[in-house]
């Protein structure tokens, strides 16, 4: 700070021009800071949603699985098969890494609608995104599309386990309901997910 012609103290131009550079990085680490907790928020945001994707896919998988009952499909209106779990090979509609079978509790109060509480159900991968497929009907007529609900995007694989006999298999043989399935999904961004599920209406048969 220097004396002016007048007497009175003013700031020299080194001074304005340091407090100004002083206040420039005040400015920029502040600036900074606020762009990293914004940044942090949305990742936070976008995590969570993720996550609750995924669990609200669990949630669905496991209302199917829990009341898988003992009733075939019948494959492109072909006779039924013995077996209560269809793959990719079966089904050509679901295509690979899939699985089909026939659940019990679809409400329908009081039959108000012309179709049974059996529901055929199939899950597949599809362009990364893993699906879940149903019919009006247990045994969809030929040419019949499915109706096709998007569960979780961003899907590398899924595979299955199935626990029988004593022992974890990599497919299900005729006449065998598991008394429990593995469900291993490989997601981009979240690796390899596991889930294991216990089936109510078991049957082992030998």
């Amino acid at each position: 700070m220097a004396l002016t012609s007048s007497g009175t103290k003013g700031f020299t131009l080194i001074e304005v021009l340091i407090a100004i550079a002083i206040f420039a990085m005040i400015s920029l680490a502040s600036f900074s800071l606020f762009d990293g907790v914004i940044a942090s928020d949305e990742a936070s945001k976008e995590k969570m949603k993720r996550l609750n994707e995924i669990q609200r896919a669990w949630m669905v998988i496991e209302r199917d699985l829990i009341q898988v009952t003992q009733r075939s499909i019948r494959v492109d209106g072909e006779a039924p098969s013995t077996s209560y779990f269809h793959g990719g090979d079966d089904m050509e509609i679901i295509g690979e890494s899939a699985i089909a079978f026939v659940r019990n509790g679809w409400t329908n109060p009081g039959l108000l609608i012309p179709r049974s509480e059996l529901q055929s159900v199939a899950y597949r991968l599809e362009e990364g995104s893993l699906e879940r497929l149903h019919y009006n009907f247990v045994d969809p007529v030929v040419g019949e599309e499915p109706k096709v609900r998007k569960l979780i995007e961003n899907v590398e694989s899924i595979s299955y386990q199935y626990f029988y006999r004593d022992k974890w298999q990599e497919k299900v043989e005729s006449g065998v309901i598991p008394k429990a399935i593995e469900v291993i999904i490989t997601t981009e961004d979240l690796g390899e997910i596991h889930r294991k599920f216990l089936m109510v209406g078991a049957l082992d048969e030998k």
